[in-house]
């Protein structure tokens, strides 16, 4: 057993419960960890036999352009949709974080965390 890691994919969109945030956007940040059997993938180095990169990319940046007001509720869509994708995949885990929220201070980021 494995773990296939993609950190740091950034995107901008305009989740938010807030008007203003479905209007102007603003950055999030997607890391995302997914285990997965590499037993094969190890002994005959295709990639046929391991979680693709660039597929779970596709999923996460799709899901990630779909306007929601809650981070836990893109997580879950994302969660959801690589399940269904790659259903041999174990316990994933995902984290997306929104730069720079309006909460009446100045606030880094917000982050969402979800294991399934």
């Amino acid at each position: 057993m494995g773990k296939i890691q993609l950190e740091g994919m950034e995107f901008f969109a305009y989740h938010g419960c807030f008007k203003e945030e479905q209007l102007i956007g603003t950055k999030f940040f997607v890391n995302l960890e997914i285990e997965f059997n590499t037993s094969t993938a190890e002994q005959s180095d295709h990639l046929h036999d391991t979680l693709n990169y660039q597929e779970v990319y596709r999923l996460v940046r799709k899901e990630m352009e779909i306007r929601s007001h809650l981070l836990e509720h893109v997580g879950g869509r994302i969660l959801a949709s690589l399940k269904t994708a790659f259903p041999d995949a174990g316990r994933m885990e995902i984290k997306i974080s929104k730069v720079n929220p309006p909460l009446g201070g100045k606030v880094g980021q917000v982050s969402c965390v979800l294991v399934q």
